[in-house]
């Protein structure tokens, strides 16, 4: 392949907004999983207002948090770029393949809901954490509103990891199983499934933002955020029960 061939617009396209978005992805989405599954339980053994607790936000989670939300951001803004391209948008309003289109629409509603969790909720409720741990480190006065924000920022960044086993699922999927396996699915069926799925995303959000119960720890709504271990379990039931809708309503 010459080099002027790298710079065509079916290659720009179809491989260079590919391997930007996965770049980006894979930096959000292993942060995500850093956060959950190593900083959060490993800041719990310090203790609400430990020393070593306060100085690994004040230094560690600070950088961390930078990449993770700017790498939201790159990994929506790559995604967008590869839907506006004319080809893409032409099959998808005309309904070319309505597996692939079922599948990368959930797939997209999906990120874009997860990158509005990681600047309206994460972040949001970050800083003041991170205020408070910079705060008490130079030796002043805990802010008695930063357990409260920790608390919302944790709930948004589980159900973010509950979502992200479907998220990803369906957006290879789309490409790698769905356009072949389900390429024959009817509109109507694939427009059901699309429904059915942002019907359990939206229930699942209200109840991550305390809508169903409060945010309180011990309310049994949100058993699935009250451990890595349990977001993992919910995160496999959300994959199956989408799953087995795709098999039923797509194949």
């Amino acid at each position: 392949m010459t080099a002027a061939a790298w710079l065509t617009q079916n290659t720009i396209g179809n491989f260079w907004f590919r391997y930007l978005h996965i770049l980006a992805g894979i930096t959000w989405i292993g942060l995500l999983y850093y956060f959950n599954f190593v900083q959060v339980p490993g800041l719990a053994a310090y203790g609400d207002e430990g020393k070593a607790r306060n100085i690994t936000i004040d230094k560690i989670a600070r950088r961390a948090l930078w990449w993770f939300r700017w790498a939201a951001i790159a990994t929506l803004a790559t995604g967008i770029l590869i839907t506006g391209q004319k080809d893409y948008l032409l099959d998808f309003m005309n309904g070319k393949d309505n597996g692939h289109d079922a599948a990368i629409s959930l797939g997209m509603v999906l990120g874009i809901l997860m990158a509005a969790n990681v600047w309206m909720i994460i972040w949001k409720n970050q800083k003041v954490v991170l205020a408070n741990a910079a705060n008490v480190l130079g030796g002043g006065e805990a802010n008695a509103d930063a357990p409260t924000a920790g608390r919302k920022a944790l709930l948004a960044s589980r159900q973010n990891m509950i979502f992200s086993v479907s998220m990803l699922f369906f957006m290879v999927g789309a490409a790698h199983f769905y356009n072949a396996a389900f390429g024959a699915a009817t509109a109507s069926n694939a427009w059901t499934f699309f429904a059915i799925a942002m019907a359990i995303t939206a229930l699942l959000e209200l109840n991550a933002v305390g809508i169903f119960g409060g945010i309180k720890a011990g309310n049994k709504m949100l058993w699935m955020y009250e451990s890595h271990k349990n977001a993992l379990i919910t995160s496999g039931i959300l994959w199956l029960i989408l799953w087995i809708a795709s098999e039923v309503l797509l194949g």
